[in-house]
């Protein structure tokens, strides 16, 4: 059976993204980077160029399961309500193109690619690049959320 998973690391400045394809019992790395919005624009414009990106992602990919992080509460409760307009677009869209959204808590996706549930960013980020090395290429202020993005996908393609 052919799956196509999606992992979105969101963020309003920069959300990493990786789409991996699974057919049988082989994977693929079909796309993986960030979409970067600039702070200088409106909210909501910034909320519709990330609806169109990922809708295009879907369409283009057939996209079959969205994966993500579970959210939880940063030190800022703004930035943790801003970060539920992206989910809630995701939500929309998995709903919109009957695709199954899954969600996986930070020490699962960590326990999953590392080995352990506490590991920190810089220890995904390694694991991750240890297993795609052509990553060490994608712009560094973007790196972790590619990885990030990466991991939370693998997780997905893992546990299905």
């Amino acid at each position: 059976m052919l799956k196509t998973f999606l992992g979105i690391d969101p963020g309003f400045h920069v959300t990493g993204y990786a789409i991996i394809k699974k057919e049988d019992k082989r994977s693929f790395l079909i796309d993986c980077g960030y979409l970067q919005m600039s702070t200088q624009k409106h909210l909501s414009e910034r909320v519709g160029i990330f609806h169109d990106f990922f809708e295009e992602k879907i369409k283009d990919h057939s996209i079959t399961d969205v994966v993500l992080e579970t959210s939880f509460l940063y030190k800022n409760a703004q930035t943790f309500l801003k970060l539920g307009y992206l989910r809630g677009i995701l939500y929309l869209l998995a709903n919109k193109n009957n695709l199954n959204l899954i969600e996986f808590a930070p020490r699962e996706i960590k326990q999953a690619v590392t080995g352990f549930g506490g590991a920190s960013k810089e220890q995904v980020a390694s694991a991750v690049l240890r297993m795609f090395p052509k990553l060490s290429e994608v712009k560094i202020t973007a790196k972790n959320d590619v990885t990030d993005a990466l991991a939370v996908c693998m997780c997905g393609l893992w546990q299905r």
